[in-house]
């Protein structure tokens, strides 16, 4: 078997051509295959008349060089069951468009329901997976001898009579078979599928620079200057071991790059990542990704971004690692594109508009259903995230950008940016991981992980010296939603996002790199106010510190606020526990439980205070499982609930009672926030009131003592006190046991 491959096994014999010499060639297409010199002393032992003479089907040897054409072969009654379908389906196909491209799609739906075929050429799926490359050729060569004849038959029209027929030198067309199923994920390509045709569906995430690559060079004996033409299977540089001329002994011969016969394809090579669902994702991985090479008109069909269909022959090369010698002989696999669709505009040839999303019937009738009911928006409002309660406002907000505006032709912006604000545990990152999902194209990244790069697009270089593009998040969710969480914590990453709100595009310059490459996407960005609380006093730019520029590219701003309601908060809990019920619960247990939090919630009136949110009715929720669990029970009973209230009020009581043992809020579950700060607060109030009075922003430490001790200001270590307040900036130690108050002008 022959494992040709860049730098995978080489075939350095002599390639078995019996009809290296008079190989036409098309005016348009340089050096199309064999030949030898027509100075050769043998060459007319090895000269062959024209093909259309010869076979019956011009181009026979295009496709079938080591294989002759009898009558009645396996070969021809396939090339026939093909040519019967086409003579069937002439609408579907233009030759002229056949002849310019060079390739035409076949769609094997289409082909294998079609009776006739069936009976003519009953196993094709089976062929075209085992034996690929046969198959495809008898596909190309049924459409090669269509074109032809429709070719001879315009020139006959054009001829007067008595003039002969000019032979028709047409160039190789090649298939490209659409919808064959079924489609493999990455993880189960393995050696078992190398030599087969596979369809794997994936995101295009780097597209690298067209090449030349070389699948016929021409020699010369360096003896008897014999020319000869040695196929150089998968580019590997293949030498002819003897000279074709049988008197000639010599083993030396030179390359003719610059040879009309030696034979060009452009080459591309693109990467392909593998698309997961949530439910099916590995954790622990990264994403599977697998070299995918495109030649003739398949090249720059797909952009970074672009959701694809691929259909191709599995094959090897080396591996890097193998330069060594001494290593083990290990290979890559990659692909051998035959057919790409671009799920992005549903055209094998990179033309289209829309993203595309298959419905089955099923999906239909749903659709149908919805659309009929009285109020839709209200109905799509409730079905978008329902873990979440409430927040209807919001939800429509974000229903509205996943929907999306409609094209304008004067190029501007149609996709509305959404930003949601407020205060921690409302359910902000759940609403935009359902956005995410229910997106037919959502990509959700958290901002305190995320670089510039990562958003927009990475510049990396290949070998050579050359560069290639890899997509970002924001090129990834082209003709989708972006959602980015923790919007806050990415402050140095702001600037990039500037040009992808607005132009709907990502402009890159580095390198000697220049180019553009489309970003239309909805930004669905959630934040938390700086301090953990919002505060209503300030702007949002302030709460954010956000940029005026980048504030202005949101459509719609939402401020969450989290206000204790009791009857809200009741509504809410009785919401939760009917959500996050993997154990059966006792009615009386969730009734221990929702009392508990609503106590919870109602002391916690202040808003500088620790927050109660749902996090801690879900922390409740968590543990009375675990209690269950523990005695191997399925059901929850009120002596669970009653456990764990006990042990989350022990585990309150060191960061949240004061000094009577009572749960205060206003202290801070993490240290010595938020109670210090109230009081630093009220002092630095106090002393402005003094500075105010006297005009003089001087004070001595024991004035300061004073002023504290009048405005109820009681700290344990006073000095410590003053150096914080120092430190913040407030205070500004002037001599010894001196302090100026900097925010006021005396």
């Amino acid at each position: 078997m022959n494992r040709g491959g860049r730098g995978g096994f080489r075939n350095r014999g002599r390639t078995s051509n019996p009809w290296r010499n008079n190989w036409f060639r098309s005016k348009n297409h340089k050096g199309v295959g064999p030949c030898s010199n027509a100075q050769n002393s043998q060459s007319s032992q090895l000269h062959i008349p024209e093909l259309s003479q010869t076979f019956l089907y011009r181009g026979w040897k295009l496709y079938f060089p080591q294989e002759p054409c009898q009558d009645g072969s396996s070969t021809v009654r396939k090339v026939e069951a093909i040519e019967q379908f086409i003579a069937g389906s002439k609408k579907l196909y233009s030759h002229t468009d056949i002849e310019e491209r060079r390739a035409f799609t076949l769609n094997l739906k289409t082909l294998t329901n079609d009776e006739v075929f069936k009976v003519m050429w009953p196993n094709l799926l089976e062929d075209l997976t085992d034996n690929p490359e046969t198959t495809l050729n008898c596909m190309s060569l049924a459409m090669h001898q269509m074109v032809s004849t429709a070719l001879e038959n315009e020139v006959k029209l054009q001829l007067q009579d008595g003039d002969d027929i000019p032979p028709i030198k047409l160039p190789i067309i090649r298939a490209r078979p659409t919808n064959f199923e079924p489609v493999t994920e990455l993880k189960n390509l393995k050696a078992s599928y190398y030599g087969k045709l596979v369809s794997v569906r994936g995101t295009i995430i780097r597209v690298g620079n067209v090449k030349i690559l070389c699948t016929w060079m021409a020699f010369l004996c360096n003896s008897c200057r014999a020319m000869q033409c040695i196929k150089q299977p998968e580019g590997i540089f293949t030498e002819p071991t003897s000279c074709s001329n049988d008197d000639c002994r010599s083993r030396t011969f030179s390359p003719l790059i610059s040879s009309p016969y030696t034979q060009t394809v452009n080459w591309q090579s693109v990467r392909l990542q593998e698309l997961v669902a949530d439910d099916r994702r590995e954790g622990g991985r990264i994403p599977r990704t697998i070299e995918c090479e495109l030649m003739e008109d398949l090249l720059n069909s797909c952009v970074p971004g672009d959701v694809v269909t691929i259909t191709g022959i599995v094959k090897v090369r080396n591996s890097e690692e193998t330069t060594n010698k001494k290593a083990p002989s290990m290979f890559v696999m990659y692909i051998e594109v035959v057919s790409l669709v671009n799920n992005k505009t549903n055209s094998a040839s990179g033309k289209g508009f829309g993203a595309i999303v298959e419905f089955n019937i099923k999906d239909y009738y749903a659709i149908q259903q919805i659309h009929s009911e009285p109020n839709i928006f209200r109905l799509l409002v409730n079905s978008l995230c329902p873990l979440i309660y409430g927040h209807e406002m919001v939800k429509a907000g974000l229903l509205l950008a996943l929907f999306g505006g409609s094209m304008r032709e004067d190029g501007g912006r149609a996709d509305p940016h959404v930003l949601v604000v407020g205060d921690p545990g409302l359910g902000k990152s759940q609403m935009l991981q359902a956005c995410s999902s229910v997106a037919p194209r959502g990509v959700y990244v958290c901002g305190n992980t995320s670089t510039a790069s990562g958003l927009t697009v990475t510049l990396t270089r290949e070998g050579g010296g050359n560069y290639s593009l890899e997509a970002g998040a924001l090129v990834l969710a082209d003709q989708g939603c972006c959602c980015i969480d923790e919007f806050d914590k990415m402050s140095n990453q702001h600037s990039a996002l500037l040009e992808a709100m607005e132009q709907q595009s990502i402009s890159i310059a580095k390198a000697s790199v220049v180019c553009s490459l489309p970003a239309r996407t909805s930004v669905l960005a959630a934040a938390n106010p700086v301090g953990g609380h919002y505060d209503r006093g300030k702007t949002v730019s302030e709460n954010l510190r956000l940029g005026s520029a980048l504030l202005s590219r949101f459509d719609l701003v939402f401020i969450l606020l989290d206000r204790p309601n009791e009857h809200l908060d009741s509504l809410l809990s009785e919401h939760v526990m009917a959500l996050h019920s993997g154990l059966k619960h006792n009615p009386e247990a969730a009734a221990v439980l929702q009392q508990f939090y609503l106590d919870l919630r109602r002391q916690h009136q202040s808003l500088d205070s620790t927050p109660i949110t749902t996090r801690q009715l879900e922390s409740l929720v968590r543990l009375v499982e675990a209690r269950a669990k523990l005695e191997l029970r399925e059901e929850i009973t009120e002596t669970d609930a009653l456990d764990v209230v006990e042990v989350m009020k022990y585990s309150l009581v060191d960061t949240l009672s004061d000094e009577f043992g009572h749960l205060d809020f206003n202290r801070s579950q993490h240290g010595s926030g938020i109670s210090t700060k109230n009081q630093a607060k009220t002092f630095i109030a106090a002393l402005q009131r003094r500075a105010d009075g006297q005009s003089r922003s001087v004070f001595s430490v024991q004035e300061m003592k004073e002023v504290a001790n009048m405005a109820g200001v009681q700290v344990t270590d006073f000095f410590s006190f003053l150096s914080a307040l120092n430190v913040q900036g407030f205070l500004l130690k002037k001599g010894p046991n001196l302090y100026q108050l900097l925010t006021v002008d005396y």
